[in-house]
């Protein structure tokens, strides 16, 4: 067939480059919806193939049949007979193409060309999205905020295609606008039969933790070990972590002169208050940690059971419980450990014993009083929890 007077393959190199679509696998597209639309419409019992030549433009649309001694079939088979006088060098069960006259490419077939073309350009883009994205999962990306729908769900733009966020992993209260960047976490691509879904978070812990090692050297080269981070988006976490460096001290690398490290870290999620607390391989100390800032007293862990029952004083016992229960679900979280907190008057923390039996000066009624919760601490540490002054007087 001639040089056709539209360049279908221009066209499609257009549509490849603009999309980023593959351009000999938008032509196969191209070809193979060509060959059914013209099959259904014009020809339907015959064989039809498409050619395009990439660089020529060149189409032709073609029916193919296959050379026998006897025809059974006219749509699909030739005679070798028939075949013969055609092309003399012919033999049995080769195929010979016939190509079709450009005139009977009619305006259905094309419009069904056409449609079909659409559709696998589509899938071609989806598959181009899911390939670029499948390997990316758990990685933390800038996008661009693009839209909302009235279900709660954002939507944002990475490039190639658009990430959702459900209303489960946003920051609570956090106003996204169209146009802003911000950064989200990669949590799961699969593919549906509507094209690819791409899941973004911006509740997920991991997000946290990226932040860390971006605005904090010594956790990015390994100097300082996040262990564990328990977070609550939009309102507080807690991250544990140790440092490989006795001269380094974690907390201070972690919040930076000023708060000026931490700070960076919780601009970027919507002023979210972040704890860094010492990670400890004890777990009553850990557990102890956890729960500051309050101070706590005695700790009876169960590893097996993974549950810590922990004694607080009345003037600790709401910062303890935190919030509507946000300070002790956190320590909970963040050690792996069930906590029940049970109140308690008497002293039961090693130290505030210690400093008891130092410094009061209520007289030695007292001091005697004090000495003995002190040193009940290494008889009977059951005994500690509930005992007081008063009853060991």
């Amino acid at each position: 067939m001639s040089q056709p007077e539209f360049n279908f393959a221009d066209a499609l190199r257009e549509v490849a480059q603009a999309r980023n679509i593959n351009e000999l696998q938008l032509i196969e597209a191209f070809e193979q919806s060509l060959a059914q639309a013209y099959t259904r419409n014009v020809e339907p019992d015959k064989r039809i193939e498409v050619h395009l030549d990439p660089q020529s433009g060149e189409l032709e649309v073609l029916v193919v049949r296959e050379v026998v001694e006897k025809v059974e079939d006219e749509n699909l088979q030739i005679s070798l007979a028939d075949a013969l006088e055609l092309d003399p060098g012919v033999e049995v069960g080769m195929e010979m193409e016939f190509p079709v006259d450009r005139e009977k490419f009619s305006r259905i077939a094309l419009q069904a060309a056409k449609q079909t073309l659409t559709q696998k350009m589509r899938e071609t883009e989806r598959n181009v999205v899911f390939n670029e994205y499948k390997d990316r999962e758990g990685q933390v990306l800038t996008a661009q905020v693009v839209r909302s729908d009235n279900k709660g769900n954002w939507f944002v733009e990475l490039g190639a295609g658009e990430a959702i966020l459900p209303p489960r992993e946003q920051i609570p209260g956090e106003k996204l606008t169209p146009g802003n960047r911000v950064k989200i976490y990669l949590k799961e691509v699969r593919k549906t039969p509507k094209g690819p879904t791409i899941l973004a978070s911006r509740a997920d812990e991991r997000l946290l933790d990226y932040l860390l090692r971006q605005e904090i050297p010594e956790v990015a080269n390994g100097i300082v070990e996040v262990k564990a981070i328990a977070r609550e988006a939009g309102q507080r976490s807690k991250v544990a972590v140790f440092s490989h460096n006795s001269n380094v001290d974690p907390i201070g690398a972690c919040i930076g002169h000023r708060g000026n490290r931490i700070q960076a870290v919780t601009g970027e999620l919507g002023r979210e208050r972040v704890d860094v607390i010492l990670w400890d391989a004890n777990t009553r100390d850990f557990i102890r940690n956890a729960l500051s800032p309050a101070k706590v007293g005695l700790i009876e862990a169960q590893a097996e059971r993974r549950e810590a029952t922990v004694t607080v004083t009345p003037d600790q016992l709401s910062l303890a419980i935190g919030k509507g229960g946000q300070n002790v679900r956190l320590a909970a979280k963040l050690t792996g450990f069930k906590i029940d907190l049970r109140e308690t008057a008497a002293i039961s923390d090693l130290d505030a014993a210690m400093q008891q039996a130092m410094h009061d000066d209520q007289g030695a009624q007292g001091n005697a009083a004090a000495q003995s919760a002190f040193d009940a601490l290494f008889k009977d540490s059951k005994s500690v929890a509930t005992a007081s002054p008063d009853d060991v007087e």
